[in-house]
């Protein structure tokens, strides 16, 4: 029988592994229970807490595991939902079938191979654009995890939310769009936002507060009539043809 070697004190293993950027909490549990990691020289065991000077070992088979998990990249439609299905509407996943893969994708990989794929943000059933589905716990922990700071970029299509005289949105406006708003009680981070065009603006966040664009304009009099993210990190949503998806590249990094 394994010895736990935990006295209580320090943090969960599988926590600290997350930490590193070894593996997602759960990749790590799931590591651990297959007898892939050692802490100290000995197996460790499910629930083991760690000091900070604990020495961590991965056997390769896990890296050998995580390197096979795929992500994709899809260009959403008005009208999927990110997650699960509601209200009779089909969650995004359903696209991501061989008939819809990117002609022009170059990347050799298994189709059969994407069962498990979880979205990593969400993107509004009302808008579209760059939607990121992955196997990987560590691709999903930078995107949406508590101390996530990826950017992320959309256009935003306006138009007064009542019909007035002057521009569509003084300088002030703007001005709150970039610092200064609060949802929910709660004061936002700093955004970056600009003029695309004469009637659309270009939002960068950090933060993924639900529906937080929409919710912004209409606190400085603006109705979204469009949204479609356009960059996640240095990942860009380019050519990709609308309601299909290809591979995440290798030299692509988020």
């Amino acid at each position: 029988m394994n010895e736990t070697h935990d006295d209580g004190q320090g943090e969960r293993l599988s926590k600290r592994m997350a930490a590193l950027g070894l593996a997602s909490r759960r990749e790590a549990d799931e590591w651990i229970a297959a007898g892939w990691v050692k802490v100290n020289g000995r197996p460790a065991v499910l629930g083991l807490r760690v000091g900070p000077d604990a020495r961590i070992e991965i056997d390769p088979r896990a890296h050998r595991e995580q390197a096979q998990r795929m992500t994709v990249l899809l260009h959403k439609p008005i009208g999927y939902v990110s997650g699960q299905a509601e209200d009779g509407h089909q969650p995004a996943v359903t696209l991501v079938r061989h008939e819809n893969r990117w002609a022009e994708d170059r990347m050799r990989a298994n189709v059969a191979s994407l069962r498990g794929l979880a979205p990593a943000g969400r993107l509004d059933i009302d808008s579209t654009g760059l939607l990121v589905l992955t196997q990987d716990g560590r691709i999903a922990r930078t995107l949406i995890g508590e101390d996530s700071h990826v950017e992320k970029e959309y256009l935003v299509r306006v138009q007064r939310a009542q019909p007035g005289p002057g521009p569509l949105l003084p300088a002030e406006g703007l001005a709150r769009l970039q610092f200064g708003l609060e949802l929910d009680g709660r004061a936002l981070k700093p955004a970056k936002v600009s003029w695309a065009n004469e009637d659309q603006l270009r939002f960068v966040l950090r933060e993924g507060r639900k529906r937080q664009i929409r919710r912004m304009c209409e606190l400085v009099g603006l109705e979204v009539t469009g949204l479609k993210r356009v960059r996640i990190g240095s990942v860009v949503l380019g050519k990709l043809p609308l309601g299909q998806w290809r591979y995440l590249r290798p030299d692509e990094r988020f």
